[in-house]
């Protein structure tokens, strides 16, 4: 996928989320818009940081595993370190959990609230190595200008 069209799916997303203050629903119009545009995935959501852990938040796909330590798993460890994870694959990922058999590699986006780390955005596709860097890129800034309207 081109950068491009990750600038067209920001401003779908400001679209959606613009003038909107619920947390919650704001993200579920985003994981609904990431699950129709991209493709070869099967599941994308976010887990949000709450009393020391990562907690499910609004996705779609099967369901998932509802609670991440954090240092655990892509999830955990992009929480943990503040970095984007993008695994090729995720059978090779030392203490990967795996939540759905299916999934075969992954990207994982720290995201903000006012300024203090609220959780990740998480992508799992069936096909290896499925993200590139422009994915990563495009994902970041995708991310970075949602954070501002959370």
């Amino acid at each position: 996928m081109e950068l491009k069209h990750y600038k067209r799916l920001t401003q779908q997303a400001i679209g959606l989320i613009e003038g909107e203050t619920d947390f919650i629903a704001n993200l579920a119009n985003i994981s609904a818009l990431l699950n129709m545009e991209l493709d070869n995935i099967n599941w994308v959501g976010f887990y949000l940081f709450k009393e020391d852990e990562l907690v499910l938040g609004p996705f779609q796909g099967k369901p998932a595993c509802i609670r991440i330590t954090i240092g655990k798993g892509v999830c955990g460890t992009a929480f943990a370190t503040e970095t984007v994870q993008r695994i090729d694959d995720v059978h090779q990922f030392e203490g990967h959990i795996a939540c759905d058999a299916e999934s075969n590699s992954e990207i994982v986006i720290p995201f903000y609230k006012n300024g203090k780390l609220a959780g990740v955005l998480d992508i799992d596709s069936p096909k290896i190595a499925r993200f590139s860097e422009i994915d990563e890129k495009g994902l970041i800034d995708f991310m970075k200008e949602a954070e501002k309207r959370l």
